[in-house]
């Protein structure tokens, strides 16, 4: 029971050093397994979604946003928004994201499940506004202010949203970079990398 309690506990800590690629994928193996089948499966580059996932919740998988205040910020209410999980999605995009792929078991603190709606979202994306998967900057524009405000450019009056934009697609960079480096190697079996190195 201690090692089972030990095993899931470990299994749900963000990762060690968040900035590389690589290394979060060699401390989470199954997570470049969840990664790779979402890209096969949507057409997403691996590399788009995590920099969004790592700008959403820095790969916490029961992040919360910040508590909502009433009587001059006084007393907590609530939450601001739904939004929950690794992939901070909000529950009626994911009630959608559910209802379309019949993925009725999944859940937004399980990565695997994350990184996949994450992909849906991406797909969906450049499919209503035209936007390229491999595009972090609008892909995550879209993701904030969703499709319909992406369409109205609201993120125009949000100077603080343009630039964290910017940020996510600057380590969508970084991250494509690392993962160039180490892909081969995870996509060995663990075998191959027990017999060859």
């Amino acid at each position: 029971m201690v090692i089972l309690t030990t095993l899931v506990g470990c299994s749900v800590t963000p990762p060690q050093n968040k900035t590389n690629l690589c290394e979060i994928f060699y401390e989470k193996e199954d997570w470049y397994d969840a990664a790779a089948d979402m890209r096969d499966k949507w057409g997403v580059p691996i590399h788009v979604p995590m920099a969004m996932m790592y700008q959403e919740s820095s790969f916490r998988h029961d992040a919360l946003p910040p508590r909502d205040y009433i009587l001059f910020g006084l007393i907590p209410w609530g939450r601001v928004s739904s939004a929950y999980g690794y992939s901070q999605a909000k529950t009626p995009t994911w009630d959608d994201y559910v209802r379309e792929t019949g993925n009725s078991w999944a859940s937004r603190d399980d990565f695997e499940d994350a990184i996949d709606f994450m992909g849906w979202f991406i797909n969906k994306t450049n499919k209503i506004n035209g936007v390229s998967k491999w595009d972090a900057y609008a892909q995550y524009l879209n993701y904030h202010e969703g499709w319909g405000g992406f369409k109205r450019k609201t993120y125009l009056k949000k100077k603080w949203l343009v630039e964290v934009s910017k940020k996510v697609k600057q380590r969508a960079l970084t991250y494509a970079a690392q993962l160039k480096k180490c892909e081969d190697d995870l996509n060995k079996s663990w075998w191959q990398r027990l017999l060859f190195g």
